[in-house]
């Protein structure tokens, strides 16, 4: 049997993967789907700023009065609302719905985080272990589970938009523009356009089609949260109900955590995941491969970046607890520098159909621990803030999603890998400081709190609650 902990991780990871099934594949296509204007890039660049918002006061707030749960339900829909807003993709539907979606997120992904970070703790207390290494592992396995997300979410857009009888040839004068030295790409939307256009826009129908199934999965997260999650912080959460902090209190508590040095020093770190996995759904995706391949090949080649993401966050996750975390960090730093010198040089051709699924692979396998070692991370280092150490997690990460996307008209590629490189230098910089202290300075870990209940009332229940920490 296994523990209710790990049934929890279980139904999370699930839920998560069912939401971002709908939401990555509909990321990836924005920059080609909804090219006329950049309005496909200014509304993940909306969705970011929005997060950026929340994070300074939403997640703590609703953490501590919906709880964990319902907190992740609720961010759930404004994702689904995303969805609808494509349906009809202009901007007086494209940007409210875009902000709705930024708004839920920051708190979505920092009750997650307090979640796993809290089954961790539980689960080490029972079980005599260390709570950092407990912790490490349920991260692991959620992104293990969740960066599948991208194999089917991109594997359903590939599929329908395959259909397409318009699929349009890339002439060569338009392949020279292509990777890092093009400049100004444009993507048509008319299918029959020849007037050098280096994409075609699909079918209206197959568009309808491929969002009818990213709704419909939206909704079965919903359910799957629902249903399915223990509610493991309803005690403290019907507490704080009871006894209030003051609002300002609650309000600044992510702003507060910024007086501790090591939030501070690990910015860098946290925006250049941010940075990373722009590039990658937004340039690659739009200037390299529906550049050379076509409209219908992104879901292809963000399928094995799923894949290899998905895969190596589960093996990272398990062998952190040998290696550590910092030997890990630098193994991503040096797979993501060799892949950007190598971007700047490549000239990529459909003759050249393996190299692109090399690139993405080799990204995911660096964003697997990029994700899984820095929300760990945040985990350990702020075991008595979770919900503002996670919120302030979302909100730098959020920061470097807005400034890639807002740059990403006005750029070329060449420059963006640039400062792609540049952020990861410094990252690589700042980061071994934190790492350096806590190795000298170890954080205490929140394991053997009251993390129980009387037995009787825990039966009554049917959950695991916990007392306050």
């Amino acid at each position: 049997m296994i523990s209710r902990n790990f049934k929890n991780v279980l139904v999370v990871s699930i839920g998560f993967l069912s939401l971002f099934t709908a939401y990555g594949g509909l990321q990836s296509l924005q920059s080609s789907l909804n090219a006329e204007q950049g309005m496909g890039v200014a509304s993940l660049s909306v969705i970011y700023a929005a997060i950026i918002i929340s994070s300074m006061f939403l997640p703590p707030i609703m953490i501590k009065n919906l709880g964990c749960k319902w907190t992740i339900v609720v961010g759930m829909a404004c994702y689904v609302s995303y969805s609808f807003g494509n349906l009809y993709p202009g901007w007086y539907t494209l940007i409210p719905t875009s902000f709705i979606l930024g708004l839920g997120g920051s708190p979505l992904w920092s009750a997650k985080c307090t979640y796993l970070t809290i089954s961790g703790n539980v689960q080490a207390a029972k079980d005599n272990k260390k709570g950092a290494d407990v912790v490490n592992h349920y991260f692991g396995i959620f992104f293990f589970i969740f960066q599948s997300s991208a194999v089917w979410g991109n594997l359903m857009s590939s599929l329908i938009f395959g259909q397409d009888s318009n699929i349009a040839n890339i002439p060569e004068d338009i392949l020279s523009t292509c990777g890092a030295h093009g400049c100004g790409i444009t993507l048509e939307t008319n299918s029959n356009s020849t007037n050098g256009t280096t994409s075609s826009r699909p079918a209206q129908k197959l568009i309808w089609t491929l969002l009818g199934c990213y709704i419909g999965v939206g909704i079965i997260a919903i359910l799957i949260i629902s249903i399915f999650l223990d509610n493991i912080d309803h005690e403290q959460t019907s507490q704080f109900r009871g006894n209030r902090e003051p609002f300002c209190h609650t309000f600044l508590a992510t702003f507060r955590l910024l007086k501790d040095w090591r939030l501070l020093t690990l910015i860098p770190l946290t925006m250049y995941s941010g940075f990373e996995q722009s590039f990658l759904s937004g340039e690659y995706t739009k200037n390299y491969v529906t550049c050379a391949l076509g409209i219908h090949y992104v879901g292809y080649v963000m399928m094995c970046f799923g894949a290899a993401n998905s895969l190596c966050s589960f093996l990272f996750g398990r062998i952190a607890r040998y290696t550590g975390r910092a030997a890990l960090f630098f193994f991503a730093a040096a797979t993501n520098l060799a892949c950007i010198i190598a971007l700047l040089i490549w000239k990529p051709h459909p003759d050249q159909l393996p190299v692109f699924f090399v690139f993405t692979a080799l990204w995911g396998m660096a964003d697997a621990i990029w994700q899984t070692q820095t929300n760990a991370l945040y985990g350990v280092l702020f075991p008595r803030d979770k919900e503002a150490a996670f919120a302030n997690y979302r909100m730098w990460e959020s920061l470097g999603f807005v400034i890639a996307f807002a740059y990403s008209t006005f750029l070329c590629v060449e420059y963006k890998l640039y400062i792609v490189l540049a952020v990861l230098v410094i990252s690589m910089i700042t980061y071994p400081i934190v790492e350096y202290y806590e190795y000298k300075n170890p954080t205490e870990p929140i394991e053997q709190a009251a993390y129980e209940i009387p037995k009787n009332k825990a039966d009554e229940a049917g959950i695991i609650s916990q007392t306050w920490m």
